[in-house]
């Protein structure tokens, strides 16, 4: 929750989700649609470090919409969410091994008069067991909003959020057996019974999409008992710098024409960004663009950066990080500036801790 505070102060478009909810199985025969999980994401960034208290949590039905003219929708979100039940491993009051199921809210209001053009807010309450799952979780997840929003998968989505959940791990790997994979990602269990067609149908188009929106990459090694695939084995590590600006590109270009692009079908136009992103977000990029990479140490006059190594860095010497970032950039670190830097940046510290472990 202090992290989920602190992000959202920045007012970039990363936000924290606690990793109990991202684990959080789905009661068997059920899921959440791609919608339903977009609305269940931004709640989560609109709660922000408050998602743990007993109050009521208010966002603008405009932050839901992206674009579409009805609100129709969104109350068919609110009410899959509503009766969507979750499952946690739980003690009964014997001590025995048990299973608890719940709803993640409790109730909602949608405003249903508009005026002046006002597209009215939602307000709901996180029920007190989501609130107890949030305030105990000890692991999150960061996210992206943009990239949170771009996918077009249920499975790809709910696949990003378990890689951002264990990306920075000494161990960066989710591993199971059919069973718990199909309870991690919500696929029910008569849907893709033969694997090739699971292989197919959810995990390349997952890791496909994962691949161009999110900041690592994901892959997977198949555990077999004779012919049969018995478990999967998910690794995630954190792309290299010019990989994060062509994601940041990625996601800074309108969603239409995303799939071609991912599979090349297509040369790639960019949408200017005001059309993208909101005008605060224009100016804080506009203030980020003048700066550039320093020649020397980091340990001066250099905040943002400095930060990021910090945080990133896993212990390492920064200067050391820095001096093999300049070297790995080579000529294009000069062209690199705002948002495509900072990106560029983190990922390489990520990629530093990852290749190297920790000093």
């Amino acid at each position: 929750m202090r992290v989920a505070t602190a992000l959202k102060a920045k007012g970039t478009d990363e936000f924290a989700k606690p990793g109990s909810i991202i684990e959080v199985k789905f009661v068997k025969g059920e899921s959440l649609s791609l919608t339903a999980s977009r609305l269940l994401a931004l709640m989560i960034l609109a709660a922000g470090g408050d998602a743990w208290a007993d109050r009521p949590h208010r966002m603008r039905k405009a932050d839901i919409r992206r674009g579409h003219k009805g609100n129709e929708r969104i109350s068919d979100m609110l009410e899959e969410l509503h009766r969507t039940l979750f499952a946690v491993d739980d003690r009964s009051w014997r001590g025995k091994k048990a299973t608890l199921r719940f709803s993640l809210i409790s109730r909602s209001r949608e405003e249903t008069e508009e005026e002046g053009g006002e597209a009215g807010w939602i307000e709901w309450e996180f029920t007190p067991d989501a609130r107890r799952l949030i305030q105990a979780s000890e692991t999150y997840a960061v996210l992206n909003r943009q990239a949170v929003l771009g996918f077009r998968s249920s499975y790809a989505l709910k696949l990003y959020e378990l890689g951002a959940l264990r990306l920075h791990r000494r161990q960066a790997t989710w591993r199971g057996d059919m069973q718990a994979l199909r309870a991690a990602l919500g696929i029910p269990p008569d849907v893709y019974a033969d694997f090739a067609q699971l292989r197919r149908k959810v995990l390349e188009k997952a890791r496909a999409e994962i691949d161009q929106l999110a900041h690592f990459r994901v892959d997977w090694r198949e555990i077999r008992q004779g012919r049969k695939v018995t478990e999967l084995e998910f690794s995630f590590e954190p792309k290299g710098a010019p990989e994060v600006i062509e994601t940041v590109d990625e996601l800074d270009r309108h969603s239409a024409g995303r799939a071609p692009r991912r599979e090349k079908q297509v040369e790639e136009v960019v949408a200017p960004l005001s059309a993208i992103v909101a005008p605060g977000q224009i100016r804080e990029r506009a203030k980020a663009e003048d700066g550039e990479f320093p020649a020397g140490t980091l340990r001066f006059g250099a905040n943002d950066l400095l930060t990021i190594a910090q945080d990133h860095g896993g212990g390492w010497d920064i200067d050391l990080i820095a001096d093999g970032f300049r070297q790995h950039m080579g000529d294009r670190l000069q062209k690199v500036r705002g948002a495509k830097l900072i990106a560029a940046w983190k990922g390489f510290c990520e990629g530093w801790v990852n290749r190297r472990g920790r000093p």
